[in-house]
Order: structure tokens, then sequence, then C-alpha cells
């Protein structure tokens, strides 16, 4: 809304029915013109397009949605005329609990400066369980937990059954994704946390099954994929590297399992995980903001030497960081040591050519300085990190 001159809410049945009845009328407005969940109304797509290839302009329209659609939904894909921007929950730089004072553009140009910080992993725990949601900002401590509870409760009991699923199945396999948060868990596992048999954990259908419910999940902008890297561009790891996946906000993960910020640092083992996904929502979201960066820049790494790093940012210019996530600085040391084994190990296949990393990172929730390593590692709290 900041962005645009007008607005007009599809999800209001009386403009639903307008947009239905003449999509073009919905196009009316200074510009840019925001049609919010255009994809209740599907034909407002084609319109938009062809309103684009008439006036000639760019940035007329300004078409959201909180849920994906269908390619046989509309007639023409948009290229050349339709861009797409993911959005994403605020990060703590937006949010405004990140200071900024260390660029994630400018470590790959060497910019960094160390200073001594005050972080709390109270205040961590409550920015995990609140989440990146504007409307939670402003809400008591009692209460910010909430939104992300009401989400979760939309996503199970609405959009769920509209797209023809069962809503215990959902919650099941949710509490899975959430129970494993942050591995490639397999679909048999998957399976099994939702209480299916031996036999039936392997089956055809079930993974058939499991496979349509996380479609309606990515497709819901509830979860996201995090794919696994390698150097060489060309390099099979790329495709056959299992992919973890994340829920899009901590505070999905934390109100599917019932979590508030008490409970939550007496588990540092779950506490851990959830700060593992608060880091990976504002690594996309800083490196995506990036001007040379790729439409997917975040990856994480894994070998069949046992080697995992757990986040790989890479740049269209072929330029790449590796960074390590630790809740506290008391295992920044063996962080340390898993990413010069990555690098030593890139740099060891020398036929491939492979460039060394622009940076290394640490990136912690508790300390008492960002600073630089003997090994040349930057240690990074999160609520010092900005794009």
């Amino acid at each position: 809304m900041a962005h645009g001159e007008s607005i007009v809410h599809i999800d209001d049945p009386q403009t639903k029915a307008i947009a239905e009845a003449d999509p073009l009328l919905i196009l009316e407005g200074e510009r840019p013109h925001i049609v919010d969940e255009w994809q209740e109304v599907p034909r407002i797509w084609d319109a938009a397009r062809r309103s684009i290839d008439t006036e000639g302009e760019k940035g007329l329209f300004l078409l959201t949605g909180s849920s994906s659609l269908s390619k046989d939904e509309v007639t023409h894909s948009g290229a050349g005329r339709i861009a797409r921007l993911r959005m994403r929950p605020m990060s703590l730089y937006e949010s405004g609990e990140s200071s900024g004072d260390v660029s994630l553009a400018g470590l790959f140009e060497g910019d960094f400066r160390p200073k001594a910080v005050s972080t709390d992993l109270r205040d961590i725990a409550k920015f995990v369980c609140r989440g990146g949601w504007p409307g939670a900002l402003s809400l008591s401590d009692e209460l910010h937990i909430e939104t992300a509870t009401q989400y979760l409760d939309t996503l199970l009991t609405i959009s769920v059954p509209k797209n023809g699923k069962n809503e215990n199945i959902a919650r099941k396999l949710l509490t899975s994704l959430a129970r494993n948060l942050g591995q490639s868990v397999t679909h048999k596992t998957i399976a099994e946390d939702m209480g299916k048999g031996e036999e039936d954990s392997d089956s055809e259908y079930t993974h058939y099954l499991i496979d349509t419910y996380l479609e309606m999940f990515e497709g819901q902008y509830f979860i996201e994929n995090l794919k696994g890297w390698d150097a060489p561009i060309k390099s099979k790891s790329r495709l056959r590297t299992k992919p973890k996946r994340y829920f899009v906000d901590p505070s999905l993960t934390a109100a599917t399992l019932s979590i508030t910020p008490e409970r939550l640092v007496q588990n540092m083992q779950l506490f851990g995980n959830l700060f593992e996904e608060l880091c990976i929502r504002d690594l996309r979201t800083y490196a995506a903001a990036m001007p040379s960066a790729l439409p997917e820049p975040l990856y994480y790494y894994r070998d069949s030497d046992d080697l995992e790093v757990d986040a790989i940012i890479e740049l269209r210019d072929g330029r790449w960081g590796a960074i390590e996530i630790k809740l506290s600085e008391d295992k920044v040391e063996k962080a340390t040591q898993n990413l010069i084994r990555l690098k030593n190990k890139i740099l060891s296949n020398t036929g491939a050519q492979n460039s060394p990393p622009s940076f290394m990172a640490v990136i912690v929730g508790k300390t008492d300085f960002q600073r630089v390593t003997e090994d040349g590692i930057f240690v990074i709290p999160i609520t010092s990190l900005k794009s």
C-alpha cells in the first residue's frame, strides 16, 4: 500500500461480483493501482495483461495475493509483462529489532566492523514466537503469539477444506514438519509421524498423498523449501540433494507445537531449531533484496562425508558466502571448523576451478561481540544484520 496510489479488495463480496462481471472495471484507479487478492477472480490476470499491452507502460498495477493460482486458470503466463515478487513476513531489521550494523551485501565486499553488542535470548525467544507479522508488533507480550495461532487455524479450518483436503491429515503433517524442522525429512518419516503403519508408510499412494498436501502448503505460502548447493554450477548435487522444508516464519512452527517464549528458553535444542528458522527467514529476505541476487539465492550444503553447512548465498556473478547458525557463542568454534572444512573441500577440487568464498560467517543469537575470528570468519548476532 505504501507503493500504490489506489487499491481495490477482491475479497469484498460486492467488489468480487463486479470483477467477475467485468474485470476491466476493477483495474480502474490511480496508478500504480493495487488489486488485492486478485486470485479470487483469475480473469483479472488476463485483463491486466491486456491493459499492459494496450497502454505500453510499466508500473501500472500491483497484483497481491495470499495464495498461488493454478496455471490452467489463466490463459497467459504474464511473461514480459508481469514480474513476480515474493513477499515474506518482516525480518528483524524491518521490525526494528536489528540494528543493521552489518550488511549482508557489505560482507561480499569485506565491509565489517567489530564492536561490542547487547543480546538477550529471552528477546530472541519472543521474536521467534511473535514472528514477523506487522499486526503483531503493537500487541502485548500476552497477545502477540495469537497472530500466528490464528493464521494456523485459518489455514486448517478454511484454506485446507477449500482445497479439498482433510483438516486432521493437514494438522498431523504440519506437526511432523515442525518436529523435523531443519531436516530433509523423508515421506516415510512423515507418514510414520502421521500414524501410518510400516506397510502404508512406504506405499505409493501415501507418498502421493503427502506430496499433494505439501504442494498445497507451498501454494498457501505456509512452507518453503531450501535447496541443496554445490560449487560447480552443473553439479548433480544441486538437483539430487533433498530440500529442507521450513515454515515461512518461525512463529508458525511455534504455533503448531504450542510453544511459548517461556517454554522455548527451557528447551535449548528446540530453541536452536527455531532460531535457525528465524535466521533462514531473514537471510532469504536480505539475500533476495541484493541487486545481484539469483531468483533463489539461498541454499544449504550437505555431502556424503556428513559435512553440512546451514546456509549458502550465491550471486549471479558466481560469488558465494557460507553461513553457519548457532544460538549461542559456545558453539562458534564447532561452526568455524565446519566452514573451514567446506572451504578446503571446495578449493581442493582444482579441476572444477571453484572460486573461494567471498566470506564465511557464524550467525548467533547470544554474544557480547560482533567480531572476526583468527581464521577470518565473521561472528554476527542476528540482531545486527540487514540486507
